[in-house]
């Protein structure tokens, strides 16, 4: 039963079966006891994956793997088994806490070696993830479903079937706790036992290390790259890049002095300390990518379709968005983020005109209007209430 309250509360779509969470719950007693029954004795075996492809923040699609809701609560099962053993590989850190650690010790050490592994999670080598699993899990159940889950066929929008022998399905229950252990052997145990003085932070596949110098960091780019081959992956060296921390103190040139870690973008950046003087620090806000996804999801909203609807209506309907966008990329550097989020007041203002006759073709009168409004009613927009107001 924990495991489907979990599921239900991580929402999902449908897989290749076609029945939603609201249809799982209509008869989900019996659904839980079929999965409960199979999987206690051991003739539980997984449907195929439904293969969907999602365009990437970058550019280019993602294969996302999606379960069926059954299958999704029978994973789940036993990541919660596997849960209390695992999570010390995986300790209860926040993307925001990797972040400020690594704006830390960009102030400490002059390069970055911003790595992007090659097609991780569809290139894992299953022989070596069991091999690591069998170090800590010793219930015979759990692997065994593991490997079927390892195994389990795509299915694609026509029915076919890709069979597959690496990799774990991007979009799964239980792929993250599995990926995050292989990469614990795979990198971080091989840096703590032949790179310790090499600080490092990683976030599931997102790694960057600093170094002292630029031949330091040169030096460990071929260090790692024949660890990961040894394990049967590889650099992206495309993406991979040697970064100098460029700011007031380091004033040398590179042909890279930027990088991009979990959103956020570090770069040269104008700052004030507590004195009020004026000066270029080394620091994250959020990224170019990250501002092109959230544009992509505004375009997407059609706002100005949407004349029949009052502005509190709006204010609904894109507020849980634009909440999450700040209470994750306005943690560091915020002033970033409120100039991005006058471009969302645009596509207000574009709203307003077509809604009100009197401002058609007057953009400008139409941000005076929602200056009006949120000067009357702060707390209408999130980002209003943040200080991102029309103007």
């Amino acid at each position: 039963m924990s495991a489907y309250e979990h599921v239900k509360a991580n929402g999902g779509n449908s897989g290749i079966d076609n029945v939603t969470l609201e249809d799982f719950k209509k008869d989900y007693q019996n659904s839980l006891y079929k999965i409960w029954n199979r999987m206690s004795s051991g003739s539980y075996f997984p449907p195929a994956v439904k293969l969907v492809d999602i365009p990437k923040k970058g550019g280019g699609v993602r294969s996302l793997g999606i379960p069926t809701v059954g299958d999704r609560i029978a994973q789940m099962a036993v990541v919660l088994v596997l849960n209390p053993e695992l999570e010390r590989y995986r300790p209860g850190r926040s993307a925001h806490d990797a972040i400020s650690k690594t704006r830390e010790r960009c102030f400490r050490y002059d390069w970055v070696l911003d790595m992007d592994i090659s097609k991780f999670f569809d290139t894992i080598d299953h022989d070596l993830l069991m091999k690591a699993l069998e170090r800590h899990v010793k219930d015979s159940w759990c692997l065994l479903y593991i490997r079927r889950w390892l195994k389990v066929p795509y299915m694609r929008a026509d029915g076919s079937l890709i069979e597959r022998s690496r990799g774990v399905p991007q979009g799964s229950v239980i792929g993250p706790i599995l990926s995050n252990l292989f990469l614990h052997y795979v990198f971080d145990k091989w840096m703590e036992l032949n790179q310790s003085k090499i600080p490092f932070e990683r976030y599931a596949d997102d790694i960057v290390c600093h170094c002292r110098s630029k031949a330091e960091a040169e030096w460990l780019l071929d260090g790692v790259s024949a660890r990961l081959s040894k394990c049967n992956l590889s650099l992206n060296l495309d993406k991979t890049q040697i970064v100098y921390c460029k700011d007031n103190r380091r004033r040398n040139n590179h042909e890279h002095i930027s990088f991009t870690f979990l959103g956020y973008e570090f770069k040269p950046r104008r700052a004030v300390d507590k004195h009020g003087k004026v000066f270029t620090g080394y620091l994250p806000a959020v990224g170019k990518t990250s501002k092109k996804h959230m544009s992509d999801v505004i375009r997407s909203w059609k706002l100005h379709r949407y004349t029949h609807c009052n502005i509190e209506v709006i204010a609904d309907f894109i507020n849980p968005v634009v909440k999450g966008w700040i209470n994750y990329y306005g943690k560091f550097y915020p002033t970033e983020l409120k100039t991005y989020l006058g471009h969302l007041n645009i596509r207000l203002a574009v709203w307003v005109s077509r809604k009100f006759k009197r401002f058609k073709g007057r953009k400008v009168a139409a941000i005076k209007w929602l200056e009006g409004v949120s000067k009357r009613d702060k707390h209408l927009f999130y980002h209003w209430k943040w200080g991102a107001v029309p103007s």
